[in-house]
């Protein structure tokens, strides 16, 4: 029997592979069809759900009845297993999200041990990140639960880290104290002299900095009048997304220098860069490095030679009763990396991936976007796996899929009422529309 889960931003359905030579039991195989819908290859089971309860429920029911190929008819006892593993995590984010994200890690863990421990004694380097389970339980259905929380931990931590930026700014300790409570997100850090780094999402790292150039900090913690001479260290390195007027001796955010009027170049969005640095990134990317408006027809890294099928089905989903289901399912092999990605020449591996839509007009809508993404290489790429940290594996790429037909928002399926507008803006954001 085997376990894994479908890669998403956040978390997507598990998916248990079991062997039907290994379950004696004609009845429990009957019970498995009724309550679980597998789908069936062979003597191969694959049970689709988000649901960890249930998949818990027939971990439990299977650990009883699971024979070896030798032994077939016959009970299994439960099979003991390592109670802990470890992963290494950088220590700037995990410092991070040990001081801001302390209930979401008490709720990820349950009643599971995550624990921390910087590598060389360094806490600003790696952190191995332990996890375990209580001694009484290191059995087959806990090492499922284990690996749950373990990928719940990734997939939080992994999302956290891509938003996360780092600045230092020359503050005294007690303004910090000013500054930390006005920007809550935001983690203060005092160094040597007056030197304090902050770290948090990138957005409010950004309305910090916006906040002192036109606040600038007196000694006694008070905002003085703003004076240009003296703000000047404290300016955003990127203009506000509300700026309507272009301000005078412009900063380029790209290259940190003061951009000659005759090299400025302006986008609808307002945000203005030296033209040779804005070519250069639009031929990485053709959207705005400030706001991501997409100018042009964005392209991903999503590997050549993948299927993108449909079919529909006369079920309904949980919030459309009165349409059908539209059901996709992607396939892309596996293969040697290009240029465009991580490790050029390296091999990686595919994958195949099912997500569900209502079949009504909207639904509809929606499925033609996604194939316009898939056919712009938009929908997958190649990165880090995070449920098994393996590298060099296909993952979704940040549009978001109803991968399970039940279950609401947290466990990626319905009812949920604004996933079909929300994956038009995620779209949208990616220049398909």
């Amino acid at each position: 029997m085997t376990c894994y889960r479908k890669k998403d931003e956040i978390i997507t359905d598990i998916t248990l592979i079991i062997d039907g030579k290994m379950i004696g039991d004609i009845d429990v195989k009957k019970w498995i069809h009724d309550n679980y819908c597998p789908e069936i290859s062979g003597s191969c089971y694959r049970v689709f759900s988000r649901d960890f309860v249930k998949v818990q429920q027939l971990v439990k029911r299977l650990s009883g009845h699971l024979s070896s190929p030798g032994t077939q008819g016959q009970t299994a006892p439960p099979t003991p297993f390592a109670a802990t593993c470890s992963v290494p995590m950088n220590g700037v984010v995990m410092e991070y999200i040990n001081k801001k994200y302390d209930k979401k890690l008490k709720r990820i863990q349950g009643r599971f041990l995550i624990e921390f421990k910087a590598a060389n004694g360094d806490p600003q380097s790696t952190v191995q990140v332990n996890f375990r389970a209580p001694s009484e339980s290191a059995y087959t259905s806990n090492r499922v639960h284990l690996d749950f929380v373990r990928q719940r931990f990734i997939t939080f931590y992994q999302r956290t880290a891509s938003d996360l930026q780092v600045t230092s700014l020359h503050v005294a300790p007690h303004q910090a104290e000013g500054l930390q409570r006005k920007f809550p997100l935001l983690f203060f850090k005092l160094g040597s002299s007056k030197d304090t780094t902050v770290c948090g999402p990138f957005a409010h790292v950004q309305k910090l900095k916006e906040f002192l150039s036109q606040n600038p900090m007196s000694s006694d913690n008070s905002p003085v009048k703003r004076d240009p001479a003296r703000s000047q260290s404290y300016k955003s390195s990127a203009s506000s997304p509300k700026l309507s007027k272009p301000l005078c001796n412009e900063t380029c955010p790209i290259c940190m220098e003061p951009i000659p009027p005759e090299k400025k170049k302006a986008l609808q969005c307002k945000h203005s860069f030296c033209k040779d640095c804005l070519q250069r990134a639009f031929d990485y990317k053709p959207i705005c490095p400030i706001c991501g408006e997409v100018y042009g027809t964005l392209k991903g890294t999503q590997p050549d030679g993948g299927t993108m099928d449909i079919r529909t089905t006369s079920a309904s989903l949980p919030g459309y009763e009165r349409h059908g289901t539209l059901v996709i399912h992607y396939h892309i092999p596996s293969g040697i990396q290009k240029e465009e990605h991580p490790n050029p020449g390296q091999p990686f591996e595919g994958a195949s991936r099912t997500a569900y839509l209502p079949d009504s007009s909207e639904g509809r809508k929606v499925l033609e976007l996604l194939r316009k993404a898939f056919n712009q290489r938009l929908i997958f790429t190649i990165g880090q796996s995070s449920t098994s940290g393996r590298n060099n594996m296909v993952t979704w790429n940040d549009i978001h899929h109803k991968t399970s037909t039940h279950g609401g928002p947290t466990s990626y399926g319905y009812p949920d009422p604004e996933y079909l507008n929300r994956v038009q803006e995620e779209l949208k954001a990616k220049g398909i529309k």
